[in-house]
């Protein structure tokens, strides 16, 4: 705030609180000359009087009091353009301090799963629950309260990961975040194959999602099979089933994460794909991220509670 706002905004608290002081002193006294209550000369019905009464003291009093009240509210708390106040309270400063102890008291709450492993936690039904509360207040956006995902937003349930799927893989991605990136090879096919070479791949990836492991050989699939093993082996290998140190998919399997329709494989080839996983680490914590972590591998891992942790 300039000094000219800061000068306007103190002027005008100032003429308010003072207009209103000026306001109920000027409209409350009396003037010399002024009729008395009763004397205002109007009647009605022949025994009907009004009068003008002016309010009771302690009444106008009370109005005062509050204004200087609303004087030492501001300079306390502060309101005069950028002063702080006496108090040096700020909504910034309180937030502050009532998060401290909401943290402190979830700590509290966390601290027995501290340092857990993650097949260890998805054996303990109160983990198990607090994993899932964090999950709802912060992963199902993106994944749905039911962890089934969307377009664009992997299912959670299921045993297809394209980063992996065992405990210490899942923390990982819940802790540090995953970017998976889909490069754009549309000119690049095209420059190696023609203005069809994106639907040769096409037809060549739908192959191999087939139960006969890819047998036909029409011109279409063998021309997609030759540009495939040119461009995409490097990420999802020459069979197909993806790499999940890089985060490339398995094409073999029926699971599609923005879909298989011709024209959604064609968008996904020609101009790429870019999914973000957030780093939760720094938001959650560690024992937090350990808890949403060991719930999520419960989803696909149901392990009875009391069961021994594996050695």
């Amino acid at each position: 705030m300039t000094t000219a706002w800061n000068w306007y905004v103190i002027a005008l608290v100032l003429f308010n609180l003072l207009g209103c002081a000026w306001l109920l002193w000027w409209t409350s006294k009396r003037r010399p000359g002024d009729p008395k209550p009763e004397d205002t000369s109007h009647y009605w019905d022949g025994d009907i009087t009004e009068y003008n009464k002016p309010m009771p003291r302690w009444w106008i009093n009370g109005f005062y009091f509050a204004i200087v009240f609303a004087f030492g509210y501001l300079f306390w708390y502060g309101g005069f353009g950028t002063y702080q106040g006496f108090g040096h309270w700020s909504s910034k400063g309180e937030h502050d301090q009532e998060a401290a102890l909401a943290n402190a008291q979830l700590e509290k709450t966390f601290a027995p799963y501290k340092g857990q492993m993650i097949d260890a936690l998805a054996r303990d039904p109160q983990a198990l629950k607090l994993g899932k509360s964090i999950f709802a207040n912060n992963c199902a956006t993106c994944h749905g309260s039911s962890a089934r995902g969307a377009v664009g937003y992997p299912n959670l349930t299921d045993d297809i990961w394209h980063w992996g799927g065992s405990p210490e893989q899942i923390l990982h991605t819940v802790l540090n975040g995953r970017e998976g990136v889909m490069p754009s090879w549309g000119k690049v096919l095209e420059g190696m194959g023609g203005p069809d070479a994106v639907d040769y791949v096409i037809a060549y990836v739908h192959q191999l999602g087939e139960k006969d492991g890819g047998s036909r050989t029409d011109y279409a699939t063998a021309r997609g099979k030759t540009l495939f093993e040119g461009v995409c082996v490097a990420c999802h290998g020459k069979d197909g089933k993806g790499d999940q140190k890089v985060g490339a998919p398995d094409l073999t399997d029926s699971y599609w994460l923005y879909g298989d329709s011709r024209a959604v494989l064609h968008e996904t080839i020609a101009n790429g794909r870019h999914g973000v996983m957030p780093a939760w680490g720094k938001i959650l914590g560690d024992t937090r991220s350990r808890l949403v972590a060991a719930y999520v591998w419960s989803l696909s891992h149901q392990a009875k509670p009391g069961t021994p942790t594996p050695q």
